[in-house]
């Protein structure tokens, strides 16, 4: 039994292996060695160890300093305010560490801080600790004032600035989501960097100032080393003073040259990082693109060094060489910019076959006209052109809605005027509009107007008030906090609400053959059992179009042909047929109109209106039946809703009203009237597993 107690503890103890295992861990690694940071200002250390760390320090400072350069993004480097923060410490370390072996071993000579201390005051002062607090003092002066307050102010600008502009970006992504020009996960990644980025420079304006504070801590403790060794030496050891006063001054220089050569390189990647906002590109490759692109400017420095090198007792090589490198960089930047275009001859056009009078018979499903001024939008515009958007926006009602639109045609229209636009569905407008080429809109989140000079219009999607304003008040815009839209934007937004607007009309029998035949091998079945066996194909369309026009996604095909075949052999209404398939879609429209909580917010139909409503429904003889409600009725039902769903937005809900399954499409022929946006759901559409909030009652 004793040998079996004996090996159960043996197996208890780590191994190397699995120690170094831990210590290799990251987190394990810095809870090391901030512990160690604590111990050098508690314990103290030989000086061959000292030379080791400090050699760790000015090694570890050049490689942030690298790092900073060569990123393409702060955020790359989003680590450097806790970086700046573990650094400062352990250099305070390392100079408390140092200072308890300049005044221990001080006496023994110039060596007692170690072999790095020594060097670097030898090299610094040369023999003369004069030179060396001269050359000291200036190092700090560049650190303090120059680098770290420089870096500091930018950090604290970057930091207020960008947390103001949150609003206005967190807006933009969203009408970039809108519009189609970007999807859930690109937008979920934008609003992370986002967040990245405020944090970051907020971060950053705090982190600033542990270098402020490692710079006055250097020059209280350089003076601590030279005050205290001098007396410690003279008094206690007996030294004179004249040596006294060499020996301690030069470690002191030495042990403070060492800590802030490291301090002044992280003070440089500082300011590199946060003065780099906003470039993107590695540092270098940004300097080249912004100083050495301009021929004018290059030609201009080629002159002024010429004509510097002339003046009498100038050094005219260093001169002459910077005016002729700078002159053939002028002289090839110009051969660039005016080199030809090449030209492709391309054979002579084919004379064309007369169109056939029968093609003036097709008519385009949807239609952009464009103003002569807008067809700059069909090209490259700032890297958005107008037919990309439209292709995203296609992508995305497609995804939400279950089927692809039909193609959108652009074309140009003398007619409208030089900045218009006109929006048609089958031939007939449906919504115009003007935007302008080279400006902006901006819009006040909060309804109001906008307080900038420009062109005060409406918003044509919407109606909300905007204004155009110009390029170069973009940066006040969005400190303002409104969101900024592009002309191109604007054009597609209004074209998403007009296609949403008009499902119904642009879903032919065609694309429901179309939806039909797409079907994968699973549901083909079920397709070809209840088309046209159950319902026609005309019917079908019908009961998609019913949908649409309530902006419900037809997406799940399968289940709405089982809902079809499920009611279709009691009824031929197709009404009833679609109030069936909205049952089936009860799961779809509870997450479709769940609040930012998880819950359904409802507001429901008192009982003396669910019975107004049902008395005054009147059968026309078939299954179908109609409304007949007294005019002066239907005006206090309208009051009611528009009174409980504006005490609801007020709450910062959006509500669906919630009626009994008999009176629902009623009641939504009268609400889509003058609240289209407002959701008619019935009792049977409610999921089981939906979480229900009740915020109002009509």
């Amino acid at each position: 039994m004793a040998d079996i107690g004996l090996s159960a503890q043996a197996g208890q103890r780590p191994s190397a292996q699995r120690v170094w295992g831990w210590l290799v861990r990251g987190e394990v690694g810095l809870a090391v060695g901030v512990i160690g940071i604590v111990i050098l200002l508690i314990m103290p250390i030989p000086a061959w160890l000292l030379d080791v760390l400090l050699s760790l320090s000015i090694t570890s400072a050049v490689l942030i300093l690298m790092t900073a350069l060569l990123i393409k993004k702060p955020l790359e480097f989003s680590a450097f305010p806790t970086v700046l923060l573990v650094t400062t410490l352990f250099r305070l370390g390392l100079n408390l560490a140092s200072t308890r072996l300049i005044l221990t071993h001080g006496h023994e000579g110039d060596h007692g801080a170690g072999q790095i201390i020594k060097a670097f005051g030898d090299l610094m002062t040369g023999g003369n600790f004069i030179i060396g607090v001269i050359v000291f003092a200036i190092l700090v002066l560049v650190n303090f004032v120059v680098v770290t307050k420089g870096s500091g102010r930018i950090a604290e600008v970057a930091a207020r600035f960008t947390l103001d502009a949150m609003p206005g970006k967190q807006m933009a992504i969203d009408a970039d989501l809108s519009s189609g020009l970007i999807d859930q996960d690109e937008a979920k990644k934008r609003r992370k960097e986002l967040e990245q980025e405020s944090t970051f420079f907020g971060a950053m304006d705090g982190a600033s100032k542990f270098v402020k504070g490692d710079a006055i801590a250097g020059l209280i403790i350089v003076a601590i080393n030279i005050i205290g060794g001098f007396l410690i030496g003279v008094i206690q050891h007996k030294i004179p003073a004249g040596e006294a006063a060499t020996t301690y001054t030069l470690m002191t220089i030495g042990d403070g040259l060492v800590s802030q050569i490291p301090a002044l390189i992280i003070s440089i990647a500082a300011g590199f990082l946060v003065s780099k906002a906003g470039v993107e590109g590695s540092a270098n490759k940004a300097l080249v693109v912004q100083l050495a692109m301009n021929p004018v400017s290059l030609g201009m420095v080629s002159a002024s060094s010429g004509i510097i090198a002339l003046i009498p007792g100038m050094p005219k090589i260093p001169f002459m060489i910077l005016a002729v490198l700078a002159g053939v960089l002028a002289w090839r930047r110009t051969v660039q910019e005016n080199a030809p275009e090449v030209v492709l001859e391309t054979a002579a056009p084919v004379e064309q076959e007369e169109e056939p009078i029968s093609n003036a018979l097709a008519i385009d499903d949807v239609k952009i006209e464009l103003g002569y001024g807008l067809l700059a939008l069909i090209n490259d515009l700032d890297g958005r052109k107008l037919t990309d958007q439209i292709r995203a926006l296609r992508k995305t009602l497609a995804a939400d809605f279950g089927f692809v639109m039909p193609p959108v045609r652009i074309l140009d229209n003398m007619r409208l005027a030089t900045q218009g636009y006109a929006i048609r569905i089958k031939e007939m407008e449906c919504g115009a509009g003007e935007v302008r080429i080279g400006s902006l809109m901006a819009m006040d989140p909060r309804g109001g107007q906008v307080e900038l000079p420009g062109d005060h219009v409406r918003e044509p999607a919407f109606g909300l008030p905007a204004t155009w304003i110009d390029d170069n008040l973009k940066e006040e815009a969005t400190f303002r906090g409104y969101t900024i839209v592009d002309p191109a934007t604007v054009l597609t937004t209004h074209l998403t609400e007009i296609l949403k607007d008009n499902m119904a009309d642009l879903l032919s029998y065609a694309e429901v053959q179309k939806l039909l035949k797409d079907l994968g091998p699973e549901q083909k079945k079920l397709a070809d059992d209840v088309v046209p066996a159950i319902v026609t194909g005309t019917s079908l369309q019908r009961v998609l179009q019913a949908l649409l026009r309530e902006r419900v996604s037809i997406r799940d095909l399968p289940t709405i042909l089982e809902g079809v075949a499920e009611a279709a052999p009691h009824t031929s209404s197709i009404t009833q047929l679609v109030e069936a398939v909205r049952a089936r879609l009860g799961r779809q429209l509870c997450w479709a109109n769940r609040g930012d909580d998880g819950a359904l917010p409802i507001v429901t139909l008192s009982p003396d209106w669910e019975i107004a409503f049902s008395e005054a429904l009147v059968s026309t003889g078939g299954e179908d039946k109609q409304l007949a409600m007294a005019p002066s009725k239907l005006q206090e039902f309208i009051r009611g809703v528009r009174e409980a769903f504006e005490r609801a937005a007020l709450a910062g809900d959006q509500p669906v009203l919630l009626t009994s399954p008999q009176i629902r499409p009623f009641v939504r022929s009268i609400i889509e009237r003058f609240r289209g946006q407002t959701v008619v759901m019935s009792q049977n559409e409610v999921h089981p597993r939906a979480r229900l909030k009740t915020v109002g009652q009509v």
